[in-house]
């Protein structure tokens, strides 16, 4: 550990001590890709993770995640009304991602007129939404899968087309036949159901968890739910389909805090065994 992280770490045991503000408690793992939630000192009046404000709720508990690409250490600052700062840093573990080298093979997929015509006001449709703030509290509930059957794409998998990076792969894909019912991982508010295919996503329903977590489903066949719909864990939200870019019927389902992309996969945990 370097002199500044000693020193650091030290001023996080200090300000934590006896007689001062009690300190900021966490749940989960850490890593990129990952979420955890935690509990502030009482009387705590702000929360910066790396500097940027952190919402908390009035029972004291927040979330926060770490992007797939995330850098190796978070600083949590909690300000308490009485003007001390409680510290906690956070080692963010990098991850092993699944990269598939292709050296001699150039990207040659270029978007055309009309791609570029389309997907404008398809992206700013989702971010629009992802801007969307409710009060839903599914941030709380231990995560499901919308559907089970076999996982078919991994997050944060990405190709290396002759030493250029593509995009790395957003979300985590299950292979199941187009019409198969999918459900909500956790309660929430509908934020996003769009009322054509879009370019890429193809039927794609947003649903927001609270505290600045939310859900995508892409591909779908159809949508069953609406804007403003409130949904419940393990209601019936859409069906599993091919619409868009896709190869074959499957659901994407990506998750993001804020601008954070995280591995769904982590937050649901292992894939139930399908019923026979």
């Amino acid at each position: 550990m370097t002199l500044a992280g000693v020193a650091l770490s030290a001023l996080s045991v200090l300000i934590a001590a006896p007689g001062m503000a009690q300190g900021i408690d966490l749940s989960g793992t850490p890593g990129q890709g990952m979420l955890m939630t935690g509990t502030v000192p009482a009387g705590t009046v702000a929360l910066t993770l790396d500097g940027r404000p952190v919402e908390v709720a009035p029972d004291r508990r927040f979330l926060i995640a770490f992007d797939r690409d995330a850098a190796p250490v978070a600083t949590l600052v909690a300000t308490t009304s009485d003007g001390h700062s409680v510290v906690r840093t956070i080692a963010v573990p990098a991850r092993a991602w699944r990269i598939e080298r292709l050296p001699t093979l150039p990207r040659t997929s270029q978007p055309t007129a009309e791609f570029q015509r389309r997907r404008a006001p398809e992206l700013a449709q989702i971010a629009a939404a992802r801007d969307t703030m409710t009060d839903a509290a599914g941030w709380r509930q231990r995560f499901v899968w919308p559907v089970t059957g076999r996982v078919s794409g991994l997050f944060g998998a990405q190709r290396i087309y002759a030493g250029t990076p593509g995009a790395y792969h957003s979300g985590v894909d299950v292979a199941r036949p187009t019409g198969t019912p999918i459900v909500a991982p956790a309660d929430g508010v509908v934020i996003l159901a769009a009322p054509a295919p879009f370019t890429l996503e193809g039927n794609l329903l947003m649903i927001d968890h609270g505290m600045g977590l939310n859900s995508a489903f892409l591909h779908l066949s159809r949508i069953d739910v609406r804007v403003g719909d409130r949904v419940q864990q393990g209601q019936a939200i859409g069906a599993v389909g091919a619409t868009g870019r896709a190869t074959g019927p499957h659901l994407h389902w990506s998750m993001k805090w804020r601008d954070a992309r995280i591995d769904p996969l982590l937050i649901a945990g292992p894939m139930p065994r399908l019923e026979p």
